[in-house]
C-alpha cells in the first residue's frame, strides 16, 4: 500500500485502504490450481483492482471470478467493504461466481462491532487492520497491540478472527528492538493473528522466510506481491507482476504452508506497462502454474 491508499480510510492513527529468475526453473504450469500448487485457493485483494471495482463493482468481480480466483479479500473504500451490497447480498453474488469473501481490511474504530457482526452472518473469517502508521515510541506500539487484543475479543465473540496487516515501518528498529515483535509478542495469539504483507518485509531488507518460521502460526494470511528488482526510491511504485520480481515465490510460499500459513492473497500497487486486470490476470495464471 502506498501512500494513495491512505486517502480512502482514517484508522488508528493514519489513514489506509497491501522472482529470482532462478525460481522460474520450479514452474510448470497445469489446468488444476489444487495439482499445481498444493494451495488449496489463491485469492485477491481489491486494492489491487481500485480504479475499476467503484466503476462496475459487479462486473468486474465477475472477471475476477473469470481469471480462476476463488477467495477475496475486500476493503473499505467509499461504498464500503461489501460495495453498495448489503453483507447477505454481496455472498450472494459471490456464491453465484464461485468465491468467498473470506477477509476485509478495516476501519477498526468505527462501527466495529457492526462489521464484526455483519463479516460473521456470511462466513468470513477475518477482519484486518490495514495500517497503523509509523508510531514515535516502542510504548505506542504496546498501546496498539492491547488495542488489537481488545478488537480481537470483538471479533472472537462473533466467532471469526482479528488480524493486522504489516507494512515496512513496523520493521524498523526503535531504542534497538523491532516494532512487529514488540506487537506480536504483547497480542494474545488467541485472539490476534497476522497478515505478512510480503512486499513490504522485502522492502524492509527483512528476510520473509525467517519471519515465517520465527512465528510459526502467527502468519495466517499473506498478500503474495512481487517487488522490482532494481527498485526505485518510490516504494510504492516497486511492485511488480508475480514471477518478474525478486521474492522467490516457489520457496517462500511453501515455507509459509508450512509454517500455518491458510490463507493466500494476491495484491499488486503498481502496473508499469500494464493495466490492473492485465496484472490480475497474469497473476492468476502465475499462481495457477506455481510448484511449491
Amino acid at each position: 500500500m502506498d501512500h494513495s491508499r491512505r486517502k480512502f480510510i482514517k484508522i488508528s492513527g493514519g489513514i489506509t485502504t497491501g522472482f529470482a529468475l532462478s525460481g522460474l526453473a520450479g514452474l510448470s504450469f497445469f489446468d488444476g490450481c489444487d495439482k499445481a500448487t498444493g494451495l488449496k485457493d489463491f485469492g485477491l485483494q481489491l486494492y489491487t483492482l481500485r480504479d475499476d471495482m467503484p466503476k462496475d463493482p459487479k462486473g468486474v468481480l465477475q472477471q475476477v471470478a473469470s481469471f480462476g480466483y476463488k477467495q477475496i479479500e475486500s476493503y473499505e473504500g467509499a461504498k464500503g467493504m461489501f460495495w453498495g451490497m448489503s453483507n447477505t447480498e454481496f455472498k450472494k453474488y459471490m456464491d453465484e461466481l464461485g468465491m468467498k469473501i473470506v477477509a476485509s481490511h478495516s476501519d477498526i474504530n468505527k462501527d466495529f462491532e457492526k462489521k464484526a457482526a455483519e463479516a460473521a452472518a456470511i462466513g468470513m473469517k477475518y477482519l484486518i487492520c490495514p495500517w497503523l502508521g509509523p508510531q514515535k515510541s516502542l510504548d505506542d506500539y504496546k498501546k496498539a497491540a492491547d488495542n488489537f487484543n481488545k478488537k480481537g475479543e470483538i471479533c472472537k465473540s462473533n466467532g471469526i478472527r482479528f488480524a493486522y496487516h504489516n507494512h515496512d515501518y513496523s520493521f524498523k528498529k526503535i531504542d534497538g528492538q523491532i516494532p512487529q515483535e514488540v506487537m506480536m509478542n504483547a497480542t494474545d495469539a488467541s485472539l490476534v493473528d497476522y497478515e505478512l504483507d510480503m512486499y513490504w518485509v522485502a522492502t524492509a531488507g527483512e528476510d520473509i522466510e525467517a519471519w515465517l518460521k520465527k512465528y510459526k502460526n502467527r502468519f495466517r494470511l499473506c498478500h503474495v506481491k512481487d517487488r522490482s528488482k532494481n527498485p526505485g526510491t518510490n516504494n510504492g511504485q516497486n511492485s511488480v507482476d508475480l514471477g518478474t520480481g525478486s521474492i522467490n515465490w516457489p520457496s517462500v510460499l511453501k515455507t509459509a504452508k508450512e509454517n500455518g500459513m491458510e490463507y493466500f492473497i494476491v495484491e499488486q500497487e503498481y502496473y508499469a506497462g500494464t493495466t490492473p486486470l492485465k496484472a490480475v490476470e497474469a497473476n492468476a495464471r502465475y499462481m495457477k502454474g506455481l510448484v511449491l
